[in-house]
């Protein structure tokens, strides 16, 4: 061990309390004071796979908002504790589920009977009637400027076709029989999106963006490569090509046995996966794509697990996965003494594996 972990309480460590939209209340996380680099340098390093100094921690690096908190858009309250209805911004049905964690369409509710019809029926919401500045700038007095602005834009292209058309069964039926006019929808739809990323880039500096598109099962994809290639991917490309010339890293989350995908994710311009790990070998990932897609590996270890079992745990992730680079990872707990060792653990003993490797 060559860096001495700070101990639990320290004086001299600073804290600052992190929230999440997704739950309520937070953590008081340490703030790590000898950093060698910048956080932006280091995260760039990260996410390009190019041999970073440690692994980012989403806790302690980034500054995060969902597009709701920075435009005003309607979306889920993720800390609400009943069942709720509410619609979204293009008028969709949606019905917030506590026990399964998050929003799902209004069971028997159908937007687009036929889309076919989607340049009659479907209206594009008008991103001027939001007001980004407003929320933009406010968001902005809560950052550290000297951390990561990561911004999740939500849903992708073929998760709004799917809410459109009441679920995933109709939208794959429409891929397989209509594929022209998906094309078409989802050409439109990736010019809508890129108008987004360009009122949010006008008001913050942008260094990071994640992208919602889930494609498969916990068992296969749910579209074929011949449909990824006829309809999904120039749509999507084109707008990861729009975030790169911006100079923001792209994120792609995307649930299910997504495997198969993979080489048409790196020539889109994906540069980090946020995948499900019971559904996906990271292993055989890391192994064979190591050194052009990174992966973030969220560490969410069984509350049962006393704090060696949980050092034990980062330790291991990250000389499975942090290799060369490539990892970006997030580390929350609910003990206040196990978040601060985790945090500092994972922060000193990636700085510790990184320097082994450049010597």
């Amino acid at each position: 061990m060559k860096y001495t972990r700070p101990a639990f309480g320290d004086p001299n460590i600073k804290t600052f309390y992190k929230s999440s939209p997704f739950r309520a209340g937070g953590f008081d996380v340490p703030i790590v004071n000898d950093r060698p680099i910048p956080i932006r340098e280091n995260f760039k390093r990260a996410a390009e796979c190019r041999s970073p100094l440690w692994v980012p921690n989403s806790a302690t690096d980034f500054n995060f908002a969902m597009l709701y908190q920075v435009s005003g858009m309607p979306e889920a309250d993720w800390t609400a504790k009943e069942r709720y209805y509410y619609k979204d911004w293009w008028g969709v049905d949606w019905m917030f589920v506590p026990e399964a964690g998050g929003p799902m369409l209004k069971p028997n509710t159908q937007f687009l009977d036929d889309i076919t019809e989607w340049e009659e029926k479907v209206v594009f919401p008008d991103i001027d009637a939001y007001d980004f500045e407003g929320k933009c700038k406010e968001w902005l007095k809560t950052c550290d400027p000297d951390k990561i602005y990561h911004v999740n834009i939500g849903q992708g292209c073929t998760e709004r076709l799917v809410a459109l058309r009441g679920g995933y069964t109709d939208a794959m039926v429409d891929m397989a029989l209509e594929p022209e006019a998906v094309r078409a929808f989802l050409d439109a739809f990736a010019d809508w999106v890129i108008r987004v990323i360009d009122k949010v880039t006008k008001y913050i500096p942008v260094d990071y963006m994640t992208y919602h598109d889930d494609w498969g099962t916990e068992r296969d994809t749910f579209f074929s490569e011949a449909m990824m290639e006829d309809m999904v991917f120039e749509p999507t490309k084109r707008i990861f090509d729009h975030m790169h010339e911006k100079g923001i890293t792209v994120q792609l989350h995307s649930c299910g046995k997504i495997e198969r995908f993979l080489p048409y994710m790196i020539d889109m311009g994906v540069n980090t996966l946020q995948i499900q790990a019971r559904a996906n070998d990271f292993r055989a990932y890391k192994e064979k794509y190591g050194d052009k897609l990174a992966l973030e590996v969220m560490m969410m270890p069984d509350p049962s697990w006393g704090k060696e079992q949980v050092l034990s745990y980062i330790r291991e992730v990250v000389d499975t996965y942090g290799k060369g680079g490539g990892l970006v990872s997030s580390f929350m707990h609910g003990d206040p003494e196990i978040l601060w060792d985790g945090t500092m653990e994972l922060y000193y003993y990636s700085r510790e594996k990184y320097e082994e490797e450049r010597n």
